[in-house]
C-alpha cells in the first residue's frame, strides 16, 4: 500500500465514485449532486475541512471535433509533458480544451500574418450579476452583425483584428471568456499542427472541493455536495469541466478517477469540544457544515451547533433535510436557520437572517464562539462579513472603526475564531 503522502496531484489515487445522486427536488433549476469515492487500500485519511482533488477529464466529444477540424492523425504519438501517449489521450488527458486561453488566441496574429487569411470575427459583449448569491454570466451575440473593434480598423482585416486582440487585455478577456478551441478554430478557420496546439494549451488542473462527510462517520470513503454547471452558447451545450465530468461520464460507471487530499490549516473545528460554533453555508457551501455537524456528532462535542443556510426554494434546494432534521429532534444541531430566496416576493438570502438574529448571534460570539463561513466570495461571503461587522457594531456597543477591528484583527487574525472557507 502506498503511503498517503505520496498520493498527490502528479500522482493521484484511482478511486471510483460508489454513490452519484441529485439533492435537488423535482422542479429546480439546479442540479446539485452528492458524490461519493471509495478511498480503497488508498491509506488516504481527511479531516473536516480538508479538500478533495479531482482530476478531470476533457469531454470525448469536443478532444474528437477538435481533431476533425485540424484534420489530425488521432493516433499520432505526442507528449505534452506527461509521458508519451496517442494525440487523442492526450487531449483528453493532459490538455484543458474546454475554454480558449490568452496565450492561443495572442498566437493568432503571427498565424494569420503569415497565412494571408482573411476573416471576419464576431465579438461577444459579457455580463456579469448575482442571482442567489451566485455568480451568472450572460452573453450578447449578434451574429448578423459585427461588432467593430476600432474605427480605424477595416471590418475585414484578420491581422488587424487579432492585433487588437493582442493589444487589448480587456477585449481579450471577453473574448475568451464564453470560447473554446473549437469556436476559436471554427471562427478563424486557422491550422496548429499538434505539437503547436499542446505547447500553447494550459496543462490539465485538478479541482478542489470541500469535503462534505467526517472519516470517522464514513470510514473508507470521502463525500462531496457538488453544483453541476451545464450552460448553452454559441449554439452548443457546455459545461463546468470537472462537474459535468463527475456527472456524466464518471456518473456510475465504475471508471477510474484520480483523486488527492488537499489538507487545510486554518479551516478547522475548535480545539476544544465545549466551544460553540456557527455556520453560514448557502448552497453548496454546506458542504464542510455536514462534515463538521458529523464529527461533532461523533466526538460527542458539547459545544452547541448553528447552521445558517440558505438557497433557492425549500422544496428543491433542502439538501440533506432529513440528517439535518434528525440532528435537530436529538439536540445536536441547537439552532438552524434557513433563507430560502424565492420562496417569497422579497428576496432572503442569509445575511438577512444573520440580521435578524443579530443579538444572539453577538451573543454566542461574545461568548468566544466560533464563526465559519463557506461559499461564494464574490458577494456571499463580503455581505456576510458586513453583516458581522454591523452585528458587532450595533450588540456589541462598538464605534464601526472599533468592530471593524474585532472582526477582522481579534477574530480573524488574534484568535482565528472567524474561518473562511471562499470561492
Amino acid at each position: 500500500m502506498e503511503s498517503l503522502t505520496n498520493w498527490s496531484a502528479k500522482n493521484p489515487y484511482s478511486s471510483k465514485i460508489t454513490e452519484n445522486y441529485v439533492l435537488n427536488g423535482e422542479g429546480s433549476r439546479k442540479e446539485t449532486r452528492h458524490v461519493v469515492f471509495d478511498l480503497g487500500d488508498s491509506g488516504l485519511d481527511y479531516k473536516v475541512g480538508d479538500a478533495l482533488g479531482v482530476i478531470p477529464e476533457n469531454p470525448q466529444s469536443l478532444v474528437d471535433r477538435i481533431i476533425e477540424l485540424q484534420n489530425w492523425n488521432p493516433e499520432e504519438i505526442v507528449n505534452a509533458g506527461k509521458g508519451e501517449k496517442s494525440l487523442r489521450e492526450s487531449l483528453k488527458k493532459d490538455v484543458e480544451v474546454h475554454r480558449a486561453n490568452k496565450k492561443f488566441i495572442q498566437s493568432l496574429k503571427d498565424k494569420i500574418i503569415s497565412s494571408g487569411m482573411n476573416i471576419q470575427v464576431k465579438m461577444t459583449s459579457r455580463n456579469r450579476k448575482s442571482i442567489d448569491g451566485e455568480l451568472i454570466l450572460e452573453w450578447s451575440d449578434d451574429a448578423d452583425q459585427e461588432i467593430e473593434l476600432n474605427r480605424s480598423i477595416p471590418s475585414d482585416d484578420p491581422a488587424s483584428k487579432s492585433r487588437y486582440l493582442y493589444d487589448n487585455p480587456d477585449a481579450l478577456e471577453d473574448y475568451i471568456w464564453s470560447r473554446d478551441y473549437i469556436d476559436v478554430i471554427e471562427e478563424f478557420d486557422i491550422r496548429y499542427t499538434p505539437e503547436e496546439f499542446l505547447t500553447l494549451a494550459d496543462n490539465l488542473k485538478p479541482r478542489l472541493y470541500s469535503i462534505a462527510s467526517s472519516h470517522d462517520a464514513h470510514p473508507g470513503f470521502v463525500e462531496l455536495t457538488v453544483g453541476i454547471v451545464r450552460y448553452h452558447h454559441h449554439g452548443r451545450d457546455r459545461g463546468g469541466l470537472a462537474t459535468v465530468y463527475m456527472a456524466d461520464e464518471l456518473a456510475m460507471s465504475g471508471k477510474e478517477v484520480g483523486i488527492f487530499m488537499s489538507p487545510t490549516k486554518s479551516f478547522v473545528l475548535p480545539e476544544d469540544p465545549d466551544t460553540d460554533i456557527i455556520m453560514v453555508g448557502p448552497g453548496t457551501g454546506i458542504a464542510p457544515f455536514r462534515a463538521f455537524m458529523e464529527q461533532r456528532v461523533h466526538d460527542k462535542a458539547s459545544g452547541r451547533n448553528w447552521l445558517i443556510f440558505g438557497d433557492q426554494s425549500e422544496k428543491t434546494e433542502f439538501y440533506y433535510k432529513e440528517t439535518i432534521l434528525n440532528w435537530l429532534d436529538n439536540g445536536e444541531l441547537d439552532y438552524f436557520t434557513t433563507a430560502w430566496s424565492r420562496d417569497q416576493e422579497e428576496k432572503i438570502y442569509v445575511q438577512n437572517r444573520m440580521a435578524e438574529h443579530g443579538e444572539e448571534i453577538w451573543k454566542w460570539i461574545d461568548n468566544g464562539a466560533y464563526f465559519y463561513v463557506c461559499g461564494d466570495k464574490t458577494y456571499m461571503a463580503k455581505d456576510v462579513h458586513r453583516t458581522l461587522i454591523e452585528i458587532v457594531e450595533t450588540h456589541g456597543g462598538l464605534s464601526k472603526d472599533d468592530a471593524t477591528t474585532y472582526v477582522e484583527k481579534r477574530m480573524m487574525k488574534e484568535e482565528k475564531r472567524y474561518l473562511r472557507d471562499v470561492y
